[in-house]
């Protein structure tokens, strides 16, 4: 009775509540604490007491004063990388961004034409990498210390990295939904009091979904999919999108990036997000210099920089996992993120992926009945 009653009263109040939100001005703070961070550029670039760049090429960069990234990252995110980059060496990136997909056909079909405009390509989905790879994209380059870098990080004799990891978890609306009665597992979203109060995203959006998509299989079991579809979940095309409807109270709950929750949330988004019991699912973003690049020192300046520490941390106030093991997981919201060995981030190999990938596919589709 509570909760229906509490229902009841969110269904008058919310509109007034998410208009107020609405106007609010959003905070001063960015996600990103740029100013903090000390450059010394007298002899190359060391950023607090790191050494990314000896003067060589860190003037050679200079020189060229710009780079060209063609990136599938999440945009307000990846603009934050782009300004912390820009604060520490002055060098001007140029970005083109696009979704996985779209990004991969323009990519091979530049570099099938022989005029790839990009200096440097992220993108996410190791099948999407493996063959921007395949095709010729990638040149090799060693970032500092890449010789301690695993084969989880350095891909193919440093043709290109796995940079960070997004987590993919839910979120839910904080005007909708008081914290205490927030869902605290996967499973607690089979509970019939979310039914007709769930936004998800369609497994065929890109490396992501399937990502979460495995890590539900393995991780919940072969009930837990069939649940979810009972609830009547509304279907998204991308993950932004189902935020935008959830920071919007078009749903009151919705799985959604933790990086993407924070950024929304900084804007004045009622939204916060929740580490399930289970854990979160953990997918790639890659990053590597192209054989074509026009700015060859800028691109592999703009590299190292992504794998350093200060790279790392930026990485990590986004909200996202970094690569590096000795950068300290996120706190994001107030909430510290669980270490890489607690068994909560989940990182499923990217030929594990591949593998289940059609059957994974065909079996969602069946299952919510989306076409």
């Amino acid at each position: 009775m509570r909760t229906r009653l509490r229902y009841a009263l969110t269904a008058l109040t919310v509109p007034l509540a998410l208009a107020a939100a609405s106007c609010a001005a959003p905070p001063s703070v960015a996600v990103v604490d740029a100013e903090s961070a000390a450059v010394d550029t007298s002899d190359g670039l060391v950023v607090d007491g790191e050494r990314i760049a000896d003067a060589e090429l860190f003037e050679a960069a200079r020189a060229e004063g710009s780079l060209s990234l063609y990136s599938g990252y999440v945009e307000n995110s990846e603009k934050q990388v782009i300004a912390a980059f820009e604060r520490d060496t002055g060098i001007e990136v140029n970005l083109v961004r696009l979704v996985p997909n779209r990004l991969a056909e323009r990519v091979l079909s530049e570099q099938g034409a022989g005029r790839l405009g990009a200096d440097v390509v992220r993108t996410s989905d190791y099948d999407i990498a493996m063959r921007m790879y395949d095709a010729g994209v990638f040149t090799g380059h060693d970032v500092p210390g890449a010789d301690s870098l695993d084969d989880t990080v350095r891909y193919r004799d440093g043709a290109f990295y796995r940079v960070f990891n997004p987590l993919y978890t839910f979120a839910y609306n904080t005007v909708l939904v008081d914290p205490e009665d927030a869902p605290t597992s996967w499973e607690g979203l089979t509970e019939d009091r979310w039914r007709g109060h769930l936004g998800i995203t369609q497994v065929g959006a890109g490396g992501s979904s399937l990502t979460l998509t495995r890590f539900q299989e393995e991780r919940l079991g072969p009930d837990f999919l069939p649940a979810l579809a009972d609830q009547r979940p509304r279907i998204f095309d991308s993950s932004s999108a189902a935020l935008e409807s959830l920071a919007r109270g078009e749903v009151s709950v919705a799985t959604a990036v933790v990086s993407s929750v924070n950024i929304a949330a900084a804007k004045n988004a009622p939204v916060d997000f929740v580490v399930p019991e289970e854990g979160m699912a953990a997918y790639d973003y890659f990053v590597g210099k192209t054989t074509s690049a026009r700015h060859e020192a800028a691109a592999e300046l703009f590299l190292d920089w992504n794998l350093s520490q200060r790279g790392q941390d930026v990485f990590r106030q986004i909200g996202e996992f970094p690569a590096r093991s000795d950068v300290s997981p996120p706190e994001i919201l107030g909430q510290q993120l669980p270490a890489a060995d607690s068994g909560l981030i989940v990182r499923i190999p990217p030929q594990d992926l591949l593998d289940a990938a059609e059957a994974d596919q065909r079996r969602w589709l069946s299952l919510f009945g989306y076409l």
